[in-house]
């Protein structure tokens, strides 16, 4: 039994140790960070996330772009939620909260955002992009086209009034509104691993096509060698480059774009486009002010806290409070490293959830020490007191824990369903947070009194003050 619980002792002791230094504010070498193997290594970073709240940055509201009358396809609006948070999670920002409002909106927010209209961009954009026939006169480079496509989009989702019935003819298709150009290929041909480069002095966008999309890209481009083909991202002409050979796996994209530019541009074509048009209801700056004084207040209250209850437990337990201090250490620091392993993003509710699991675990160690201590009265012997106290006490830290479980899954279920994200951060943290504090109190205190005080020891036995009894 005794070496059991020694080896139970290491992996604990080896646990907290990782914990630290996932907690630890610096930043952690590679090896480290591979343990987060599920994170986005373009964001993973293994620090704590805060959000808006406790960060700064930017809160953005959209809303289908839509003709009066017109109706959102059931599907698209979520899928569109998808599609940005795709691209903001691409971008390095991963406690990015992107969500639905409602039936009908999208509510962005950015925690930590610098460049205010680059991230708007970033997360409106249509990201339709076309490879358009140019024909015999192509059109130039910034150019707002109309092209067969996007004429198609418009007649799915209709913004304005209806441009006429398009008459092909050769490469182009003219209407009653002028000239629009012939789609030869849209983004889907292309893979999900588009990159930015910079070549012979330019930045470009690197990208490669599907392999089921290649013979028909190959047959287009050696069947127009010597002509324009147009890139077009959302009706602007990006460049109209001339076909110069075969082109079959890919190409490049240039336009005099800066490094941020092009990396936004890569992201948009990895996700895809949006499958519906958005438009900005209301942009919002948080500042961080605010975030900053409640972080140290919230930081300065969880140790005034915490002291207070290890000195409670020490004053009124004794020996078992001494090693309930040790088991509360073990569960804040390993419910921190979890939060920065997942990672939950920390809001002001998320701290109070956070600080409420902490009340939890000592809830258990105490239900724990006064059977403990009634047993002891009962004749027990030490070792038959630590057993039985578990054993009995068990049932109550069972329901009581289970019951706030369940409130906290309902919890981030309402979260969920009316945008409501300070509720869901306060049910995730909570429900993290009661998880570790049973397994502090079942297994780490448990661990610690056996070893400590179920040991055969006249003294300690007859010694009830240290005991607490």
């Amino acid at each position: 039994m005794r070496e059991r619980n020694l080896i139970t002792l290491v992996i604990i002791i080896a646990i907290a140790i990782f914990a630290a230094v996932i907690v630890a504010p610096f930043q952690k070498p590679p090896i480290i960070e591979s343990v987060a193997f599920w994170q986005d290594p373009r964001g993973r970073d293994l620090q704590m996330k805060l959000g808006l709240d406790l960060k700064g940055g930017l809160q953005v509201l959209l809303a289908p772009d839509l003709a009066q009358g017109s109706n959102v396809i059931t599907g698209t609006l979520d899928s569109a939620r998808a599609i940005i948070e795709s691209r903001v999670n691409g971008a390095g920002l991963t406690e990015a909260s992107v969500q639905l409002q409602g039936s009908d909106r999208i509510l962005v927010e950015l925690p930590g955002v610098t460049n205010r209209q680059q991230a708007i961009d970033l997360i409106q954009r249509k990201g339709l992009l076309e490879f358009v026939d140019g024909g015999y006169n192509p059109p130039a480079a910034g150019a707002t086209i109309s092209t067969t496509f996007s004429l198609q989009q418009r007649l799915m989702y209709p913004q304005t009034a209806a441009v006429g019935k398009p008459i092909l003819t050769g490469t182009q298709t003219i209407t009653n509104a002028g000239t629009i150009y012939k789609t030869a290929f849209t983004g889907e041909i292309l893979q999900n691993n588009a990159r930015s480069e910079a070549q012979s002095g330019q930045i470009v966008v690197v990208f490669s096509v599907k392999p089921a999309a290649q013979p028909y890209f190959k047959e287009y481009t050696g069947s127009h060698i010597g002509q324009p083909m147009c890139i077009v991202l959302d009706s602007q002409v990006l460049s109209c480059p001339t076909i110069r050979d075969v082109l079959t796996t890919g190409g490049q994209i240039s336009g005099g774009f800066t490094i941020d530019e092009a990396r936004n541009l890569a992201i948009t074509l990895n996700y895809g486009s949006l499958p519906i048009p958005l438009k900005i209801e209301t942009v919002r700056d948080v500042g961080a002010t605010l975030g900053t004084d409640s972080v140290r207040r919230s930081i300065i209250a969880g140790i005034i806290g915490l002291s207070v209850l290890v000195i409670f437990m020490l004053l009124y337990y004794r020996l078992p409070g001494l090693l309930s201090g040790f088991a509360l250490f073990f569960f804040a620091i390993t419910t921190l490293a979890i939060f920065v392993l997942i990672p939950v993003t920390i809001t002001l509710p998320g701290i109070a959830g956070f600080l409420i699991s902490v009340a939890t675990a000592v809830d258990a160690n105490i239900l724990v020490f006064e059977r403990f201590k009634e047993e002891l009265r009962a004749g027990r012997t030490i070792r038959g007191a630590v057993e039985a106290a578990f054993q009995r006490a068990w049932p109550s830290i069972r329901d009581s824990n289970l019951s706030t479980l369940i409130t906290c899954f309902i919890l981030f279920i309402f979260g969920n369903t009316f945008g409501a994200s300070a509720v869901k951060g306060f049910a995730i943290t909570l429900a993290l947070g009661i998880m570790v504090s049973l397994f502090s109190a079942m297994v780490v205190t448990r661990t610690l009194m056996r070893l400590v005080l179920a040991q055969p020891n006249e003294a300690l036995q007859d010694n009830k003050a240290l005991l607490g009894v």
